[in-house]
Parts: structure tokens; sequence; C-alpha cells
């Protein structure tokens, strides 16, 4: 999508410091971190929100919570954890129109969160 932040972020239009990337996604440092880790992880396809998850791309949510937990190990964060979040849709906090997953560690994540 020519106009998607994420989008351009993805094709190395815009830089960013990027944690992992494969053919299906990629991860990078979010530019105001609410959490002393703080990256997101983005499939390179454009799908605007978890409502338009199908059976012809279901697959991709599976590849990122596999990359999550690669990254969790690479970090040294898988043992003293972290929260993956999703916000789907406008009263959900989603803020930018490509699915995308947080991903904070490093410090202690209180629940309820905001």
């Amino acid at each position: 999508m020519a106009d998607c932040i994420f989008c351009k972020i993805a094709n190395g239009e815009i830089p960013s410091q990027f944690v992992y990337e494969d053919d299906k996604c990629v991860a990078f440092r979010d530019i105001e971190p609410q959490a002393p880790f703080h990256v997101l992880i983005i499939p390179k396809e454009h799908i605007v929100s978890a409502m338009e998850i199908d059976e012809t791309n279901s697959s991709i949510v599976g590849h990122i919570f596999t990359v999550a937990a690669k990254i969790a190990r690479e970090e040294g964060i898988d043992k003293t954890g972290f929260r993956l979040v999703n916000n789907c849709g406008k009263d959900g906090g989603q803020t930018v129109g490509h699915m995308h997953f947080h991903m904070l560690a490093k410090r202690n994540l209180q629940w309820p969160p905001g």
C-alpha cells in the first residue's frame, strides 16, 4: 500500500532499527517506546487489522508468534517474560492501519493495561 508507513518501513523506504527480518515479516524498535524493550512485529503483506485475517493469510499470525519467541531468546527476555499485544480498530487502540504486534519487556508490566 503506497501511503502506509509500516509498508514503507518494511520495504526499506523509511529508515528503522530492525531487530529481525525475513521474507514474511519485520520487527523494529518503536520510536516512542512504552517499555525499556519495545519492538513492533509486522507482516510484510499489507493486512489492515486482525479483522482481515482469514484462511488465506492466517499463517502469518503463527509465524509472527514464532518470530516473537526467537526475538525473546535473542534479547534474553524469554525467562523474565514479555507482553505481545495486537490492537484492533479505533476503540482497541490501533493507530496505524497495518496489523502489528507490540512486544514489550524489561519492566514489570501491570494488569490490566490502560
